[in-house]
């Protein structure tokens, strides 16, 4: 069967140190096309990685047209996934877009009915459905070794690089939409449930870089059975990127939890018993590149989907009006039937560091 072809619409840093470095890994998947506003950036990517076709923004529409791309995969900021997916879609081409899916809850709702009508799949990055410790994790507390799971207590921050986009509130920047997402999910597939209800506090402060957004934001969700989930996230602390589920009899801790650059550690400890394992920093965007086409080739539907994309973008928006207002917010989240589980990892060798062009990353020190 033939690969899928593709083109990576922005070439902004995880475009090029993570998504173009893992097509290497991904054999049914062909990087066929470039799409940038920078012509001199996409020159100069287009020569390394061996891309012929090439687009500006204001061409992406004659490019869905060509016939030359059968799916594209948007690393662009959050405000603009919803545009060019949509744009996509209504042409049968098949989306891979980064999280959030968008930076309005009715905008990725609108994009999942569009996949459910489309002949064309729509799949939401969230890479650690694929990743083994993360997935090991899911299945040590669905196994019950830990007792009846309660409670989900998780940070992720980093010290953000002033004038960095994650900053810039109408591209949808903000800790919850490019930190939070990943604690919310977690939460998620660990209690393998939706929240009911969602409250939260955030803080500016007085730093120059959060003029537009929050710097930091405490949350806790009530699931369903009595249980609770807790995470702050933050663009002015020190790297930290840890979860942990304590049930009745024990807990599962993730150490790097969410992270792509650094090994995994996993401890669990049961009646006082701890068992630690260490897994090796692996390429983690080549799997969603490789589950993705095996979806488009055989015309089934991904995990995660829209909808699972679109959950935690209804769950960030109630987190916010919540900060706003200081009250609670209840949830009505359909039910989902399909969760990430340890038959869905995939395993592909890390993928040396490129060298990029005109982009900075996130990560202040």
């Amino acid at each position: 069967m033939n690969p899928v072809r593709y083109a990576v619409v922005g070439l902004g840093h995880i475009a090029q140190v993570a998504v173009l470095p893992a097509f290497a890994h991904a054999k049914n998947s062909k990087l066929t096309a470039l799409v940038s506003g920078d012509a001199k950036k996409l020159e100069e990517v287009s020569a390394k990685y061996g891309v012929e076709n090439r687009f500006a923004y204001e061409d992406y529409d004659d490019m869905l047209a060509s016939g030359i791309v059968d799916a594209v995969y948007i690393a662009l900021p959050n405000s603009l996934h919803f545009d060019y997916a949509r744009r996509a879609l209504e042409r049968g081409v098949h989306v891979l877009c980064e999280k959030p899916l968008t930076a309005d809850a009715a905008q990725a709702e609108a994009l999942a009915r569009a996949a459910a009508k489309s002949k064309a799949r729509l799949m939401t990055a969230y890479r650690l459905h694929f990743e083994r410790a993360n997935l090991e994790a899911v299945e040590l507390v669905k196994s019950g070794v830990i007792g009846e799971p309660r409670f989900f207590t998780s940070s992720f921050s980093m010290q953000l690089t002033p004038g960095n986009i994650r900053a810039d509130r109408e591209l949808g920047g903000g800790p919850l939409w490019d930190l939070g997402i990943y604690c919310i999910n977690a939460a998620r597939y660990f209690f393998r449930a939706e929240p009911e209800e969602a409250s939260a506090f955030s803080e500016r402060g007085r730093d120059a870089r959060f003029k537009e957004v929050d710097e930091m934001t405490t949350a806790m969700l009530r699931f369903p059975g009595g249980r609770l989930a807790q995470f702050t996230c933050s663009f002015g602390a020190a790297d930290t990127a840890w979860c942990e589920v304590v049930g009745t009899k024990g807990e599962v801790c993730l150490t790097n939890a969410y992270e792509y650059t650094e090994e995994i550690e996993l401890e669990s400890t049961v009646d006082g018993r701890s068992q630690t394992r260490t897994f090796a920093k692996r390429d983690q965007f080549a799997p969603e590149l490789v589950h993705f086409s095996e979806c488009v080739q055989a015309g089934k539907n991904p995990e995660p989907d829209a909808a699972e994309g679109a959950a935690d973008v209804r769950i960030i928006e109630a987190l916010l009006r919540s900060a706003r207002t200081g009250r609670s917010v209840d949830l009505r989240l359909p039910a989902r039937g399909r969760r990430p589980s340890l038959r869905q990892q995939i395993r592909r060798r890390p993928v040396r560091k490129p060298e990029v062009v005109k982009a900075r990353a996130a990560h202040r020190g």
